[in-house]
Order: C-alpha cells, then structure tokens, then sequence
C-alpha cells in the first residue's frame, strides 16, 4: 500500500468527514456524558454508520460486509476521533467482530457478522481482568460439565459491555493465569442465567462494564475455535484493534493540534498575538513533528496488517507507542498554551486529554508496548 490514498480511500475520508462534521460534535459527547444512560451512545448515529457501510468495512461480502481492508476502517476511526464521537465501532466491529471472524465456525459467522454489519446487535469482549492490560492474566475458568462448559470468574472493563447484546469471554480451559496456553473462547447471551452486570463510565464519557460469572452453563456451540487456541485469536485480534485505536488517536491528536493553533492566532496578551512568541512556535513546532511521525506509523501499520507483512506485530506496537505519546503530548501542550481556559467546561479542548488518557492504557501504554516489542524482536 502507498503512502497516498487511492480514490477510493479519499471518497470515503471526504464522506467520513462530512458525516462527522455534521453529526457528530463534542456539544453530543456532553449530553451523553450528563445523562450517564445506557447504551451510553447515540443509537440513531449509530445505525445512520452502519447504513453507510462502515461497520462492514473489514468483512467479507458474504456476511453483508465491504471486504474492504484495515486501512479504510483506519481512514474512518480517524475521522470519528476528530469529534470524540462514540460508538461501539472499536467494541464491536474490531475487537468482538474480529475474533468471530477469525475464529468462528460458518454458521457463528452467518449469525453474528451479518447483524453487526447490519448494526442489529452490539458485541463485547471480555478478556481483562486486571487493572492495566494484561491479556493472560486470566482466572476465569471454564469447566467441562453436561457436554457443554461453566464458567466462572469475573471480567473487568468491557467496552460497551453493559450495552451489549453478547459478550466473547476469554476463559482458562487448562493452565494457570499468566499463562498464555490454555485460553478459550466463548460466546455468552445476554440473558444468560449466571451473569451479573456492573456499570460504569469512564473518564472520557465511554460507558464499560464489569462481568461477574457464576456457574454459567454454555453449550458446546457456544465455543469459538479450538479449545485451548484462544490466545492466538486474541493476538491477531489485538493487533488490529492497536491499530484501529491508534488511528482513532490520530484524528484526536491532529484536532487538538489544529485547534491548538488556531488559538495561538487569536488570543492577545500584551497587545500582540500569542502565536507571535517564539517559545510557543517552538512547542507548536514539537507537536506538529510528533503528528506528521505518527500519521506515517500509522499508515504503514495499515499496510502491514493489509499485506499480511510478518512484522505486523512489532508495527502495530510501535504504532500504537506512538501514538500514545504523541496524544498525551498534544493534549498536554493544548492545556497549557490554552492557560487557564482549557480545563473549563466550556472549551473542548479538555474531553481531548481525558480521552487521550484513556486510549494511553487501553490495550497496553507506551511501556507495555515496547517491552511486548522487544520480547517480539528477541531481547
């Protein structure tokens, strides 16, 4: 993949924009944030997304998808990020979606990936069970028992899991936690008896859940893949979902730059534009450097998980390094050269920060990150 967008990645970042431009703005993520209800996002939006195909963009056309690639579901993420929109775009179609669609049999295919595509059905993956990303560090156990499986345990911050329709549960079949063999992969129905739910939100307005599991009877078609073959979906899947965040970090990243200068252009302190002192054009400069690196990660992450490349692993870490630093670097300066004005309610400029610290540890900070890097390169 170039560098340079096709026609047809520009036609759908200009569609993405206009729509996000016109639907979506931070006055929307106030309301939500105020009314703290579930499903914690605005439905309409949501199925006004999926009507324009972006929910199919990573499937096949057989489940009603685009068969389009990770670079057009980036070009997307990235615009919703200029506007903090929220949705359950990363819970569903990259993190639940994407372990169906790499590890499900045809028939849990047919099911799930058509009413995602569709927007029918929300889905959540519950993996986490530790305060900071650490995906086999898993107790929750599943038990063979009446030719089917229990599980028992407890899951801790579900994205969108409170509003979610099914949940993947990520339990242990044989090992012991921190183990990376020994992960299975299940399919849980929201009605199903044995599951509490605990709501939550997060700093950054984004409604998640924690799961609790006692003595949850599945059968066995409710299991995803092979039994004991759940970390490597998981990794392939984390992969991605790096990525897709990252991209959506971008967007952030470039509006709150954006915003950042057109500030400096305005505002008046002794007379003269801000923007007119050299220790500011210096800090700005920093930023925009940090921006124009991470777009280029970025970009090459997409054509490393599109190309299949072998080191889309160590990519997508490095990629989403990046874009940790640069988002908490952006948001940081933001607040500072916007003075006393940027953490006020009225600005937008602080849902930027809250949300950057939240995408930091979402799927592994910077350190997680480049220790996973290393560890994939051989130190």
């Amino acid at each position: 993949m170039s560098f340079v967008l096709s026609e047809e990645q520009e036609l759908i970042q200009e569609t993405a924009r206009e729509f996000v431009r016109s639907q979506g703005s931070i006055d929307a993520l106030r309301t939500l944030r105020d009314q703290r209800s579930e499903p914690g996002y605005d439905t309409k939006l949501w199925r006004e997304m999926a009507d324009l195909g972006w929910t199919g963009i990573p499937f096949p056309e057989e489940y009603g998808g685009a068969g389009l690639g990770h670079a057009e579901l980036g070009i997307v993420l990235e615009q919703l990020g200029t506007r903090l929109v929220i949705s359950p775009m990363l819970s569903t179609v990259v993190l639940a979606g994407g372990v169906i669609l790499e590890a499900g049999s045809p028939e849990q295919k047919q099911n799930f990936l058509t009413r995602i595509v569709g927007g029918e059905a929300v889905l959540a993956l519950a993996y986490q069970e530790t305060p900071r990303h650490d995906p086999w560090a898993i107790a929750t156990t599943a038990r063979e028992a009446g030719g089917g499986y229990v599980l028992t345990g407890r899951k801790t911050l579900v994205l969108d899991g409170a509003a979610a329709d099914h949940w993947i549960v990520a339990a242990r079949t044989s090992g012991e936690p921190g183990e990376r063999e020994g992960l299975s992969l299940f399919i849980v129905d929201r009605d199903t008896e044995g599951v509490s739910i605990e709501s939550t939100f997060l700093i950054d307005s984004r409604s998640a859940a924690n799961l609790s599991l006692d003595g949850v009877h599945l059968g066995t078609d409710r299991l995803l893949g092979e039994l004991g073959s759940g970390a490597e979906v998981l990794e392939t899947t984390f992969d991605r979902a790096m990525v897709a965040i990252a991209s959506e970090m971008l967007g952030g990243i470039q509006e709150v730059f954006d915003q950042t200068v057109a500030y400096l252009k305005e505002r008046e302190q002794f007379g003269v534009k801000i923007g007119s002192f050299q220790a500011l054009k210096h800090r700005i400069a920093r930023v925009f450097c940090e921006v124009e690196l991470t777009r280029s990660i970025v970009t090459d992450a997409w054509r490393a998980l599109d190309e299949e490349d072998p080191a889309r692993s160590k990519i997508a870490s490095t990629c989403k390094a990046r874009a940790s630093d640069t988002y908490h670097l952006a948001s940081n300066e933001s607040i500072q050269l916007h003075g006393g004005i940027g953490v006020t309610d009225e600005q937008d400029i602080g849902f930027f920060l809250k949300r950057a610290r939240v995408c930091e540890l979402l799927l592994g900070d910077s350190s997680y990150q480049r220790r996973r890097f290393a560890e994939l390169s051989g130190y």
